[in-house]
C-alpha cells in the first residue's frame, strides 16, 4: 500500500535536496531574509525551525548535531550567539513566509522566508521632487531660450 511522504521533492535527488535545504537554511540564518520559490521556502521553514528548537538547548552536543547540516562556523556561531538570545522564549513559529508575485522568467511562485523577530520594515525612500522638463531635456526650447538668457 502506498503511503504518502508529507516532504516535497523539488525535482532533486535526495542528496541534491538535502545540500539545497542545508544551503538555504545557512543563507537564512546569516542573512536573516532569503526571497527564494514557494515549495523552497515552504521546505526550507520545515528544516530551520527543527535546527532553532535543537540550538534552543544551548548544549555543545546541539552544536555538533547542527553543525552536521550546516556545515558554516559563521551560521553557527550567528544562531547560537545572535538568534537564539532573540526568539529563545518563542514556543515555534521561528519564520515567516510571505508571498510575492510570480518569477518573471517563468512564472515560478517566489516568496520571501524571513526570521520573524528580524523583520525590519523597509526605509521609507524619500520622494525625487519632479525636476522641470526644459532641465531635463537637452534641446527643449525652454532650456535653449534660458541658456541664452544666462549668457
Amino acid at each position: 500500500m502506498r503511503k504518502v511522504k508529507s516532504a516535497r521533492k523539488l525535482g532533486r535527488t535526495a542528496s541534491h535536496r538535502k545540500a539545497t535545504l542545508a544551503n538555504l537554511s545557512t543563507q537564512l540564518l546569516l542573512h536573516k531574509r532569503i526571497e527564494t520559490t514557494e515549495a523552497k521556502a515552504k521546505e526550507t521553514r520545515k528544516h530551520v525551525e527543527k535546527i532553532i528548537t535543537k540550538a534552543k538547548k544551548g548544549t555543545v552536543h546541539a552544536q555538533r548535531i547542527i553543525f552536521k547540516t550546516i556545515r558554516d562556523k559563521s551560521a553557527i556561531r550567528e544562531l547560537f550567539e545572535d538568534i537564539i538570545g532573540r526568539i529563545g522564549d518563542r514556543n515555534g513559529g521561528y519564520t515567516r513566509i510571505i508571498k510575492l508575485a510570480p518569477r518573471y522568467g517563468d512564472a515560478a511562485k517566489m516568496a520571501v522566508i524571513e526570521l520573524v523577530d528580524y523583520a525590519e520594515m523597509p526605509a521609507e525612500q524619500p520622494k525625487a521632487a519632479t525636476t522641470d522638463r526644459s532641465k531635463r531635456v537637452k534641446g527643449s526650447k525652454k532650456a535653449v531660450a534660458e541658456g541664452t538668457a544666462a549668457e
